[in-house]
């Protein structure tokens, strides 16, 4: 039996885990932090414009175990926002045990708390990933979800310092990459100002904090808009986000709150002492991240280069998916690309006609691009 070890438990790693075990694969999905998700746990948003139609295509592939699992953990759906239309909101606070128990459910070995710190090497394959403490764990192919945002030191060099975010750098120790570990030259995304990587999208309230006339908005609605006095418009910080879907004048003039569990707040960071300005937010207090007025997660300063199969370039059995294959936002755009990479990291293993497989994997995965994904920011 093919051995598929997935490396980084977000919705990416998670869909790796999923497809490769439906293949056939015997999976070990190795997450460093103590819950699945990653930013998944912040997140929330699906189905919104084209994601719709790639979620409905992943479902008809028979990848849809996911997007079902969100489906029936909606708090609200068919939701329009400025930027987005028909949207579904799943629950942040109760997504992970079901995905968690879904990977169980296809015996799919969950190791949480383990942080790979090194790869084992040889010609132009990995044999092995190291793990803290010195164990080697061997594998026939191996799948790179490990994300482009963090460590702290990237934080600190290209945002405003660590915020504390989801990514829980100080509490698990920094990302490491499995790609730059098998000294593959990885990408930067770059903004149009030419600094590098861009900043996380959206911050989450406590709910609580807010007066009880927003509460109830966001229970029964979803959204909430509440404009902005004009001494804090914050049209300067649109250009620092990692989604251009919320860099629109709208998210200037506006705060837009969303209903995931917690209030989630659609702007990168917003300085406490203004934000308590605003009439119903007096009392409002960070979730995510903690330092949410002076800033968030760095993301898109490590991008595996990689072909239309998912594979690293100069590696023959490494694969990535999510953000670590392209620059990529949404839930949608990391399962889809993360059942590919799980798919083809056991097909490729085992077909022998690999470029016939090739090409009809790379058309379903260039027709998921052109639905679901979003260009942010340039590659140099």
């Amino acid at each position: 039996m093919i051995k598929v070890v997935v490396v980084g438990g977000g919705w990416a790693g998670c869909a790796a885990a999923l497809s490769a075990a439906k293949a056939g694969a015997q999976v070990m999905l190795l997450e460093r932090t103590d819950l699945l998700l990653g930013t998944g746990l912040v997140g929330g948003i699906f189905r919104n414009n084209g994601r719709y139609t790639a979620a409905e295509e992943a479902i008809a592939m028979g990848g849809g175990d996911l997007f079902v699992a969100m489906d029936a953990n909606s708090r609200h759906r068919s939701v329009s926002f400025p930027g987005h239309s028909h949207a579904s909101f799943y629950d942040v606070t109760t997504m992970e045990p079901l995905v968690k128990k879904i990977l169980q459910n296809y015996g799919v070995e969950i190791k949480t708390k383990t942080r790979v710190v090194d790869v084992i090497k040889y010609g132009k394959k990995l044999q092995g990933v190291m793990v803290d403490g010195g164990e080697v764990i061997k594998a026939d192919a191996f799948v790179d979800t490990t994300g482009t945002a963090g460590p702290m030191g990237n934080c600190l060099t290209y945002g405003n310092g660590c915020a504390m975010c989801i990514i829980r750098c100080p509490s698990f120790g920094p990302r490491v990459s499995l790609t730059a570990k098998a000294d593959v030259k990885e990408l930067v995304g770059q903004k149009d100002d030419g600094s590098s990587g861009a900043m996380s999208g959206s911050c989450k309230l406590n709910k609580d904090s807010l007066s009880q006339e927003i509460r109830d908005k966001l229970e029964s609605e979803g959204v909430v808009v509440l404009s902005l006095p004009e001494n804090i418009h914050k049209s300067g910080s649109l250009g620092k986000k990692a989604c251009t879907q919320y860099a629109l004048a709208e998210y200037a003039k506006n705060l837009v709150l969303l209903d995931t569990g917690h209030a989630k707040m659609m702007t990168s960071y917003f300085p406490l002492e203004d934000l308590r300005t605003i009439p119903g937010l007096e009392r409002a207090r960070y979730e995510d991240p903690y330092a949410g007025g002076i800033g968030n997660s760095m993301r898109y300063l490590g991008i595996a280069p990689c072909n239309d199969v998912l594979k690293v370039d100069g590696i023959d059995n490494l694969f990535c998916a999510g953000e670590k294959s392209a620059i990529l936002v949404g839930h949608t755009e990391a399962v889809a690309t993360g059942l590919l990479a799980g798919h083809n990291a056991v097909a490729l293993s085992t077909i022998c006609d690999a470029n016939s497989y090739k090409k009809s994997i790379s058309i379903s995965f260039c027709l998921l691009i052109r639905i679901a994904a979003i260009k942010l920011v340039n590659i140099p």
